[in-house]
């Protein structure tokens, strides 16, 4: 990493993860100017009383934590950005009959897609965001690694990365534990040092993803019919978004042995159940991939991948055909959720990742 220019903005979200990013580039000689971007207003989100995120109060605590450190504060104002690139596709997605990701396309389009250009107009060499991801450097190419913490790793969303951009990224958290951060807030004095974490998406903050699409829509969700993979009428549905790939629970059938949404049918409104054996599958396609070397390998590879954030990783074969489409073939079946990402890795190593389309 080329120190010339020390200076970095810092990604600050009010929460004690970016703020201990700020004070460990400080203390390492870092020259910081803490960046909040304002996505969105409480009235956009469906709020429980004791729940709060990326509202004035998230902006006062990174503003709190800017003037403890001694380091300037900008709020950056994407709402209409924040609306098109994550709210609207999350909708269209549901919409489709598939499950989003938002946390990935407002890291993709919205932190990372804005703070490259903010750091420029600011004269910073680098950004730095609070993830648990490390970037290494071999041979003048850029990695993007998982963080030591695997309880913490955020590498999957991450995918999206390019060399130019890991080039001039800092992750200050990649090689520390939850609990390291968090004593080490408390000793820089911050209030946020024991700030619960979010574990909802940060625009639906009670996790009422329902409520929100029909707010936010203006339409209710329509019921409409369950059926078998023979096409036997089981029961009704009561709207596509109550509904995932995988889902098993609060399906309102009744039924000899356990039964999983395999399929959701956004044309006909239909959604297609059957025994985890049906569900269950080792091969899926994979659209919009993006490889952090910038090129598809020439041959098939062997990897792991990970289907959904939390899921555990499996070995897989990949290969691109000529429409530029993986193809992952997994070592076992695992649930393939239309809307999410395939991400692959190389032990710690992150290849790139793409949206599931089948």
């Amino acid at each position: 990493m080329s120190s010339e220019n020390r200076k970095v903005l810092v990604a600050m979200s009010g929460g004690v993860d970016s703020s201990a990013a700020a004070a460990l580039l400080a203390k390492n000689g870092y020259e910081c100017i803490g960046c909040t971007l304002h996505l969105f207003d409480k009235e956009t989100a469906i709020l429980n009383t004791d729940r709060d995120c990326c509202f004035s109060s998230e902006i006062e605590d990174a503003r709190a934590a800017c003037d403890l450190l001694g380091i300037p504060h900008y709020v950056f104002d994407f709402r209409e950005e924040f609306n098109k690139n994550v709210i609207d596709e999350f909708i269209a997605v549901y919409k489709a009959g598939k499950t989003p990701n938002p946390c990935i396309e407002c890291n993709r389009f919205m932190k990372f897609g804005r703070l490259y250009s903010i750091a420029e107009e600011l004269g910073c060499g680098y950004i730095a965001t609070g993830h648990y991801a490390r970037i290494d450097v071999c041979e003048n190419y850029f990695l993007l690694n998982k963080s030591f913490d695997s309880s913490k790793d955020q590498s999957y969303v991450l995918y999206f990365l390019n060399q130019k951009q890991l080039a001039r990224t800092i992750f200050p958290l990649g090689g520390l534990s939850k609990e390291d951060i968090r004593l080490f807030a408390e000793r820089c004095g911050f209030d946020n040092a024991g700030k619960r974490d979010s574990q909802d998406i940060c625009f639906i903050p009670d996790g009422n993803r329902v409520a929100f699409f029909e707010r936010y829509t203006g339409r209710k969700t329509e019921p409409g019919d369950i059926k078998d993979n023979s096409g036997k009428l089981l029961g009704r549905h009561k709207g596509l978004i109550r509904y995932t790939v995988g889902q098993h629970k609060n399906l309102g059938l009744i039924s000899e042995v356990p039964l999983y949404v395999t399929a959701l049918d956004a044309e006909n409104n239909t959604i297609t159940v059957g025994t985890k054996e049906e569900l269950m599958q080792n091969k899926c396609i994979v659209s919009d991939f993006h490889w952090i070397s910038g090129k598809p390998p020439e041959n098939k590879l062997r990897c792991t991948v990970r289907l959904r954030y939390r899921q555990p990783e499996t070995e897989a074969v990949v290969y691109t055909d000529t429409r530029g489409i993986v193809h992952i073939e997994t070592s076992e079946p695992r649930v393939v959720c239309p809307g999410q990402s395939a991400v692959l890795y190389n032990g710690d190593t992150v290849l790139g990742g793409g949206k599931i389309i089948g």
